[in-house]
């Protein structure tokens, strides 16, 4: 038994399911048997959704406690299930209730009509469509705002549920208009031929942007079972058990502050006020340690299979691995290549702007706010020039003609001022996806790339990513200023893979010498600088002045133990969301939800760098 929280949990004894993953990986079972943590173990029955209630559609006045949808101890094993569930598009209840809830004629209020299809191996609960954003099908009055994910869950038996078995699981809601992310639970009753309605409930969330406020969620949906679509449910299985087994190990967060002396954690998170936080995690010799905050329901019960809504981390996600990728496979020139070869219909100056200059917000161009470089203010302009109308465009070229249409030149040249523009990092991956295409072939993809040659080799299987929506039904441009949904693990792997300057397991994956670079901020623009006139912000450099390149940020901070001032290498998102590569090869993680607040809520403590003095704690920066 351990304490988390303030919730007794305990890992579950699946004899079978360990037995199991022992044939895929020997020394994986502790890694896996803590995908699902069930909190309030030994919870009263009554706590947990009745026969009754999952087979009727009565309305609940709240959402259920979260150790609902994990087994109790009273639990034993479930028959196999195998079959897809045709979900009914449903009303949620929202508390409190959404200001806005129609954005582009979807309604948020909305569970989409959406089929999953699920298998059993042992007590897993395995979704077929894992890791995918599951689009709303069907032609309905008003459409859903949400597509789902849904991750490994459970299934077993009870008693008193009268020859019914009990299946649950973790379900996001996301969205392909922004990069919003609702963590929550989903559980449905089965027997031979027969399944109950579903109940789901999202007591988390990362932060909100058009759909506000900060809410939870509940409600039903009818089921239709359908005969399974996957057959082989064998070879689906050991892909299940390999996906699982290429997790890095993870433990509980009170698992390493019980081998620190006292204190030596204290305000990791910070200074972020705790109540923003939804998730935070360490890196430490390869193992993930995790923590989720408590809900208004209980602590989540499947933690790492928590998807996240993280904003501007997608930065320096796809277009640095995607652009160092490339230069390992085809030479450091593709850092040089311009943008306007590459994306039609813009401004002639894109012509001079360069990938690397883009994927520095350096593009020279965004021509909104002041002119005034020196000192520079990166975010002076920053949502100007009707931001709103070209972040919700649905497709590409929708989303250029906004850009066409509201955005110029600036008058200095590109890689000389950093401006914040999320619009330079949606154009970069579009112009990196044509240039794929012009060495690989029209049906190359950018994002395909990065999936199939740098996330598989890192073991991640999934990665959720928006992209626009084409009338005509082709795919999408992926967003890399936004829209990705990773896990803690995905983040983590991630962080590793930059750490080991992009090789894995003995193949480099990125640009070895480029990669060394980024991380050491060389070729890094000083952000409150002009570089045309002050090239190393000799003029302007502070001591709480920022560096960036290449989607990271890279902050000042003075060692409090040696005194040594050193640029860390970070990834933010907004909402607080934050991913700290350190010196001494430790990596932090936390996502947040602070944003989309109302106007001067506090979300700071105030107390400076907590997080990095307290990994400090755990070795010299």
């Amino acid at each position: 038994m351990t304490r988390e929280h303030g919730h007794c949990v305990h890992r579950l004894d699946v004899d079978a399911w360990d037995r199991m993953l022992d044939t895929c990986r020997r020394g994986a079972v502790t890694a896996l048997a803590l995908v699902i943590v069930a909190p309030g173990a030994g919870a009263a029955a009554t706590l947990m959704p009745s026969v009754e209630l999952l087979l009727g559609s009565q309305p609940t006045e709240a959402p259920f406690p979260n150790s609902s949808f994990v087994p109790d101890r009273g639990a034993a094993a479930a028959p196999a299930f195998a079959g897809r569930l045709r979900i009914t598009q449903s009303e949620m209840r929202f508390s409190p209730a959404l200001a806005e809830p129609e954005v582009g004629g979807r309604d948020a209020r909305l569970f989409p009509a959406v089929t999953l299809e699920f298998f059993t191996a042992g007590a897993v609960l395995v979704p077929v469509e894992r890791g995918e954003m599951v689009a709303e099908t069907g032609a309905h009055r008003v459409p859903s705002y949400w597509r789902v994910i849904a991750g490994f869950g459970k299934v077993w038996t009870q008693a008193r549920d009268g020859g019914w078995s009990r299946a649950a699981f973790p379900l996001m809601l996301v969205n392909d208009t922004e990069n919003h992310a609702h963590q929550g639970l989903a559980t449905f009753f089965y027997r031979a031929g027969a399944v109950s309605r579903l109940r789901f409930q999202f007591v988390q969330q990362t932060a909100p942007y058009l759909v506000r406020p900060h809410a939870v969620a509940w409600g039903s949906a009818s089921l239709e079972l359908l005969a399974p679509e996957v057959h082989d449910l064998d070879a689906r299985r050991r892909e299940a058990l390999a996906e699982l087994a290429e997790r890095l190990p993870a433990k509980p967060w009170e698992e390493l502050t019980r081998e620190l002396p006292p204190g030596t954690l204290d305000g990791f998170g910070g200074p972020l006020d705790p109540q923003w936080i939804v998730a935070t995690a360490l890196v430490r010799n390869g193992t993930l340690y995790y923590r989720a905050s408590p809900t208004p329901y209980g602590a989540y019960p499947y933690p790492l299979e928590m998807r996240f809504g993280v904003r501007s981390i997608m930065k320096s996600v796809g277009a640095p691995l995607s652009l160092l990728h490339l230069a390992e496979v085809y030479g450091p020139y593709v850092m040089n290549l311009r943008i306007g070869d590459y994306v039609s219909g813009l401004d002639p100056k894109y012509a001079r702007v360069r990938f690397i200059d883009a994927a520095t917000m350096a593009s020279g161009f965004g021509g909104v706010g002041s002119v005034r470089t020196h000192p520079n203010d990166v975010f002076d302009g920053y949502l100007e020039g009707d931001y709103d109308a070209w972040y919700t465009a649905p497709s590409h070229a929708e989303k250029i003609a906004e850009i066409v249409k509201h955005l110029g030149p600036y008058p200095w040249e590109p890689g000389t001022v950093m401006r914040y523009r999320d619009q330079d990092f949606y154009l970069l991956g579009a112009a990196i996806d044509s240039f794929v295409k012009s060495v690989r072939g029209p049906s190359a993809d950018v994002w395909d790339m990065l999936r199939t040659e740098v996330f598989a080799p890192i073991g991640i299987r999934h990665a959720p990513a928006v992209r626009t929506r084409e009338a005509d039904g082709r795919r999408g441009q992926v967003w890399f200023n936004a829209g990705f949904y990773p896990s803690l693990d995905d983040l983590a792997k991630i962080a590793l893979l930059y750490q080991q300057r992009g090789e894995q397991a003995g193949k480099q994956l990125l640009n070895r010498q480029l990669t060394d670079d980024l991380l050491a901020a060389r070729g890094a623009i000083v952000a409150t600088a002009d570089n045309s006139i002050d090239p190393a912000g000799v003029l302007t450099r502070n001591d709480t002045s920022e560096l960036y390149r290449m989607g990271f940020h890279f902050p000042l901070y003075r060692s409090a133990r040696t005194g040594r001032k050193i640029y860390i290498p970070t990834m933010t998102g907004s909402g607080e969301n934050e991913v700290i590569l350190f010196p001494n090869g430790l990596i932090s993680i936390r996502t947040a939800k602070a944003a989309g607040l109302p106007d001067g809520t506090q979300v700071n403590s105030g107390k400076g760098s907590e997080t990095v003095e307290a990994v400090e704690r755990l070795g010299p920066l």
